[in-house]
């Protein structure tokens, strides 16, 4: 089912407001039940995807689910409550202050009161997760000492890439596609390598511009982002019943059929060159800069020099900061898992697979470096990976801002260790518990008091070793039938 209707029966309204003042209070829910209106576009057939019941709580049902059933229903569930519950409040406090004739501003909010931010909050950048610095308790009028000035210059920044998130927003706003044709849309574009993804940024690629390009100057009015929407309009009305759907088609193919003929003719024996995208890396065998190719494999780092030199190594990604050991530089790899055939991403040395032992260095962590330094030591800062606002921390042992492993939150390798080993050690003790009743079939079948779990592992050996008794007197009633017409033809010889 899809849909992208705002509607919800008015039995999810009354179980939602049950939950929420049993579970969470009557200040949480609003004083009048909540509703929204769709668009005037929306596929408004079906309601709005929620739980059906709402009394199934994320984590009292997590142990049924997969890890991606659990996030997907959990996002459902939390969605569709605040929805339905109170407006959260916040406290703004701003200080203005003046001095040598300018003006100094310091705001900060805090909550007041979660309302519905109990249960879902919309995710937010990095740098906007990072706690505020809460504001002294001042009053008006109060003189203020300056401690200190830091110098801060900004330049204009260009309109940041599109985000997988800002894309569709874009594409909502325009009126192209459907909630049904954002995901395929966005697929289609990384699969084709149009565009490449850099964090969460969608950066095209010159096969993209190219293609970008060649559309623009050959089907002006296809690219058009008015077109499509001009489209889904005519597609409404047939569907409404207005018009003939056979006249929008050919409408539409007539000059379609036209454009593509005049283009097939224009670009006949002609060949267009993707231009290659230089990178910054240097062959080491010929000196060249290495350029991006495109393989079966994805992307990868090859010499334009070929076929007089045929080096290649994988698409490396620069980080910010410098290696803790050799002072090289750190890189983002990709790496797949043999055991899951996972793809898993970790940061490591310029240096970790250099040929020259003398200058080879095995550094690499799963945690991210940032662009920070330590200002104790100067070394560069780490944080652990994840969604959200992460804390860096120092990895310099000597530095009095050093950060311990176990505290710096995330995933513990001891703990997971020292929890497999329990597993492993649990299982080689069943094992010898299922082996000792297979061994000594007389006492287990005497043992009839003993508990439930006792008792199955005896039945199951002693069905075994029924069974292999089953299978030695067929074997020897088989045998016995092969020698009896022996000796019968040996009587008959005397």
């Amino acid at each position: 089912m899809r849909t992208d209707s705002l509607r919800l029966s008015e039995e999810a309204i009354a179980a939602a407001k049950d939950f929420i003042e049993s579970r969470y209070g009557a200040a949480y829910y609003p004083p009048k039940a909540r509703h929204y209106k769709a668009k005037g576009n929306a596929q408004d057939a079906h309601e709005a995807i929620r739980p059906s019941n709402v009394a199934l709580v994320p984590e009292d049902i997590k142990k049924d689910l997969t890890a991606e059933q659990y996030r997907l229903y959990k996002l459902i569930w939390s969605r569709f409550l605040a929805c339905q519950m109170a407006s959260a409040v916040y406290d703004s406090v701003s200080i203005e202050t003046q001095s040598a004739g300018y003006a100094f501003r310091a705001s900060r909010s805090e909550l007041k009161f979660s309302g519905f931010t109990a249960v879902y909050e919309e995710s937010r950048d990095d740098d906007e997760e990072a706690p505020q610095s809460p504001l002294p308790d001042l009053k008006e009028g109060e003189p203020l000492e300056l401690k200190g000035t830091k110098e801060e210059q900004h330049f204009t920044q260009p309109p940041a890439r599109y985000s997988e998130a800002t894309l569709i927003r874009a594409l909502e706003e325009k009126g192209i596609g459907r909630p049904s044709t954002y995901a395929p849309t966005i697929s289609t574009i990384l699969n084709r390598e149009y565009v490449v993804k850099e964090g969460r940024a969608l950066r095209p690629t010159p096969l993209g511009e190219v293609v970008t390009g060649l559309m623009k100057d050959k089907f002006q009015d296809i690219v058009d982002p008015t077109f499509t929407a001009q489209m889904e309009e005519e597609l409404d009305k047939v569907e409404e019943g207005s018009v003939d759907w056979k006249k929008v088609l050919g409408e539409f193919y007539d000059d379609f059929q036209a454009e593509l003929h005049k283009a097939e003719q224009e670009l006949d024996g002609e060949r267009i060159k993707v231009p290659d995208e230089v990178s910054e890396e240097i062959c080491p065998q010929c000196g060249r800069n290495l350029v991006i190719k495109s393989g079966r494999f994805g992307r990868f780092l090859a010499c334009p020099g070929w076929p007089e030199c045929d080096f290649t190594m994988p698409l490396v990604v620069e980080m910010p900061g410098k290696c803790p050991r050799c002072g090289g530089r750190l890189l983002k790899r990709t790496g797949k898992s043999k055991k899951t055939g996972k793809q898993y991403t970790y940061y490591c040395c310029e240096h970790l697979t250099n040929k020259d032992e003398s200058r080879k260095c095995d550094f690499m962590t799963w945690d991210v470096p940032v662009k920070d330094n330590c200002p104790v030591c100067g070394w560069t800062m780490f944080k652990k990976s994840g969604r959200g606002f992460k804390k860096p921390f120092c990895i310099n042992p000597d530095c009095s801002n050093f950060t311990p492993e176990e505290k710096r939150g995330g995933w513990r390798k001891k703990t997971e260790t020292s929890a497999e080993g329990g597993e492993s050690a649990g299982e080689a003790a069943a094992a010898e518990e299922t082996k000792k009743p297979a061994a000594k079939k007389a006492a287990a079948k005497k043992t009839a008091s003993k508990t439930s779990t006792a008792k199955k592992t005896t039945k199951t050996a002693a069905k075994k070793t029924a069974s292999a008794k089953t299978a030695a007197k067929k074997t020897t009633a088989k045998k016995s039938a092969a020698k009896k017409p022996a000796a019968k033809k040996t009587a008959g010889e005397e």
